[in-house]
This record gives structure tokens, C-alpha cells and sequence, in this order.
């Protein structure tokens, strides 16, 4: 089931950056919950309507947002980590908000769909909460 898991993540992730929602739902439980510390549009979105909001505000603050795979791997037979690389332009500024910044997220799963995104700036802090060494 991990690599199918795998899988999943990256459709999902492929989802965000072809900004489909519905794509990007159909990898999810209906239960799903995200949470971004991203100062524009950080915090927890829960279910469809939470995960639709987020693309909303992810549009409305930079959209040109993209996410490019360094890795993705699955850590045990629930768990997922991706790390990525973004970038993105602010709409009202037009300057760069994240010219090829290293992240992390942390999917847990269960029955084939994502049930929790974890979004991690640092690394460091989503391969401690993937449960893997520094």
C-alpha cells in the first residue's frame, strides 16, 4: 500500500499545481485536513470546503504557486513525505514570494486517501514529524 500511497501524493501534489479541485479531492478522505503556516494563507482547512478555500486563497495571494518534486517517499505503510521546492509570485506585489524554497510536507493516509497535510517551512521539522533522523 506505500507505494500506491506514494502515488497518491503525487497526484495530489499535480492537482495544486493544475489548480484542479476536484482531482485534488478525489486523492483526499472526506475528513481532510490541511494546515500551512504560510503567513498569507496559513492555518487549518478541514473537508471539501476547506480544501476549496485553500485553493481560493492560494489563488487570490500568488497565483502562479507551484510545487516541483525533489522527493517523495512513502515512511511506513500510513505516512508520506514530500519535499518540494516552491515558487510563487504575490499578486498585489508582484515580487517573488518563494523563488525555489525548500519544504516539507507530511501526508498521513488511510484507505488510499490523504487524511492530513502537514505543511513544514523548515525540513528539519518535517523529517522530525515523518519520524525520520535529521
Amino acid at each position: 500500500m506505500s507505494q500506491e500511497n506514494v502515488e497518491v501524493v503525487r497526484r495530489a501534489i499535480a492537482a495544486v499545481n493544475e489548480r484542479d479541485i476536484d482531482r485534488y479531492l478525489s486523492c483526499c478522505a472526506d475528513d481532510v485536513e490541511l494546515s500551512t503556516p504560510a503567513v498569507e494563507i496559513g492555518g487549518v482547512y478541514r473537508g471539501a470546503d476547506g480544501i476549496r478555500r485553500f485553493f481560493a486563497d492560494l489563488g487570490d495571494t500568488s497565483p502562479d504557486f507551484k510545487l516541483a518534486i525533489e522527493r517523495v517517499e512513502a515512511i511506513g505503510t500510513d505516512r508520506v513525505l514530500a519535499l518540494l521546492r516552491v515558487t510563487s509570485t504575490g499578486r498585489a506585489s508582484g515580487l517573488s514570494a518563494a523563488a525555489d524554497m525548500p519544504t516539507g510536507n507530511v501526508y498521513d493516509l488511510a484507505d488510499g486517501k490523504i487524511q492530513r497535510i502537514r505543511i513544514f517551512l523548515d525540513r528539519n521539522e518535517a523529517l522530525e514529524a515523518a519520524g525520520l533522523p535529521e
